[in-house]
């Protein structure tokens, strides 16, 4: 799964020379010949260090990028940092957008002001009751990867945005708020953003109107986009199918909980498939079909990218859980847990039948968090799954291989450095070690 051949290989495309060596000495000895231009240096910090003297003293210019982890064994690095610094060269015809801008911009669109300008004003209860909603905070991720794939296929990318898109945006954001009304109530959560679930604060009836009514809000907002006819059936028809394979995504856990037994990671990965991934294709298709780029091959393209990131998403949240005490979250709420289901994959004997009876949700069983995370961290659970986020991550990245649209496959690039932050977890044991020695040598002379 490393990514070093496809960067060598767009690195290359773009007019480097790409090295790929162990130490520094090799890399000292080219930058003192004298015919480097710049350098863009993936290393270890001491490495990087020991270089960019040598760069200094030969006025060549560079950029150091760490490795992100200890040591350089099974080690990983930003692909999203490398991959947008190697397209600073001048050879790259690839826009890039300002992609934080864009997410100020679509956030501005639901304001109560700027939401009334497309959807009217609120003449109902039930308007009032599930426009607040649709403003509530959140992400949003889902009405800015519609902007994002709109703007990176257009011609113009200075052109400002068309009031349409505005409506496409609104549209997906209706049907991912009313997904989330009807899953808090599905898994009888009583919290959502730090406040009171919809349900919890107007009543089960009210809560459920207010999703059917979102539902319908975000169709007729596409039927009243400025898109050609066309495009607004292929839109509507692009919309429907998502809906129709979350619900089937959704019943496949809630038909799971009428029974419970213990799934796979497979199954679980199965259900995130349909589950999450949908809302992510749905605003991508959206998007570009709204720029009249859609074709067969796109389409294709954004749907595996999108089935990867919606998989790896629902991952990353499960991790948050996990690591959260989210295992004994799990439990109450008899949801299938990627976690869950690898420790049950994993343990044997009576290990096995304690995560049996978890996942039956045996009624029996009390205080049984604590026991559950010494289990899944004795079986390097968490681990596990940190290794298939990658590996997803990693395979949303592949899916843009074949896409022309240099521009488009950049940003799709960065969305997923922009949603998946990722952070330096530690220097090279070289470095600490000397680092240490040189603190303990001043703080003697200090004492």
């Amino acid at each position: 799964m490393c990514s070093i051949q496809e960067l060598q290989d767009e690195a290359e495309r773009l007019g480097y020379a790409v090295l790929v060596a162990e130490g520094s000495a090799i890399v000292m000895a080219i930058i003192q010949t004298g015919k480097i231009d710049a350098i863009v240096g993936v290393s270890c910090i001491n490495v990087l260090e020991r270089a960019f003297p040598f760069m200094e003293s030969a006025a060549i210019p560079g950029i150091a990028i760490p490795l992100l982890q200890d040591d350089c064994r099974d080690t990983t690095v930003d692909i999203e940092w490398v991959w947008d610094v190697i397209h600073l060269s001048s050879e790259d015809k690839t826009r890039r957008l300002n992609l934080d801008e864009l997410r100020r911009e679509v956030d501005s669109w639901f304001e109560q002001a700027s939401l009334a300008e497309v959807l009217g004003p609120a003449q109902s209860a039930t308007e009032e009751i599930s426009r607040e909603w649709l403003s509530k905070k959140g992400k949003r991720w889902r009405p800015f990867l519609a902007a994002c794939a709109f703007k990176a296929l257009q011609a113009d990318p200075d052109a400002p945005l068309p009031p349409g898109l505005r409506h496409v945006a609104v549209a997906v954001e209706c049907f991912h708020k009313a997904s989330l009304i009807h899953d808090d109530i599905e898994d009888n959560d009583a919290e959502r953003y730090d406040e009171k679930t919809l349900h919890e604060e107007h009543g089960m009836a009210v809560a459920l109107n207010a999703g059917d009514f979102l539902l319908g809000e975000g169709y007729r907002v596409l039927a009243l986009s400025d898109a050609p006819a066309t495009i607004k059936s292929e839109m509507i028809r692009i919309a429907s199918q998502g809906h129709r394979t979350l619900c089937v995504g959704q019943g496949a856990e809630l038909c799971w909980a009428r029974q419970p037994e213990p799934l796979s990671s497979l199954e679980v990965l199965g259900i995130f498939r349909q589950k999450t991934a949908p809302a992510f294709e749905v605003a991508l298709l959206l998007g570009a079909a709204y720029a009249g780029a859609l074709d067969e091959e796109l389409s294709e393209v954004l749907s595996n990218y999108s089935e990867a990131l919606g998989i790896a998403y629902q991952i990353r949240d499960d991790l948050d859980d996990l690591r959260s005490d989210g295992a004994a979250n799990d439990l109450a709420a008899l949801r299938p847990s990627l976690p869950l289901a690898i420790a049950h994959e994993k343990s044997k004997g009576a290990q096995q039948e304690l995560m049996t009876r978890v996942w039956q949700h045996d009624p029996t069983l009390e205080n049984v968090a604590e026991t559950l995370q010494e289990i899944m961290a004795k079986l390097g659970v968490e681990e596990r799954c940190e290794k298939l986020l990658e590996s997803y991550k990693e395979e949303a990245i592949r899916s843009l291989v074949d896409l022309e649209n240099s521009s488009l496959k950049g940003l799709l690039r960065r969305v997923i450095g922009k949603i998946f932050v990722m952070q330096v977890e530690g220097w090279c044991n070289e470095f600490e070690t000397r680092n240490a020695a040189s603190g303990a040598v001043v703080a003697k002379a200090a004492g």
